[in-house]
């Protein structure tokens, strides 16, 4: 099982939110339980390995000193 880290917020009656990862690609909701279908989905599309121009990741570099 994968597991992806999200943020959310709730605007109104409208759930929000991006996986962590993907800061640039925002979906939204009816319902918390819907925002993370549509993330789930949105997840499926970025790292199905398919080419997608113009993504961005968010990466950890290590810097010895």
């Amino acid at each position: 099982m994968v597991k992806a880290r999200y943020v959310y917020w709730q605007d109104g009656e409208q759930w929000l939110g991006y996986l962590e990862e993907f800061p640039d690609y925002l979906t939204q909701g009816t319902s918390k339980a819907d925002l993370e279908e549509h993330l789930k989905d949105l997840h499926e599309d970025l790292t199905s390995g398919a080419i997608i121009p113009t993504v961005r990741r968010v990466a950890e570099l290590s810097i010895s000193s």
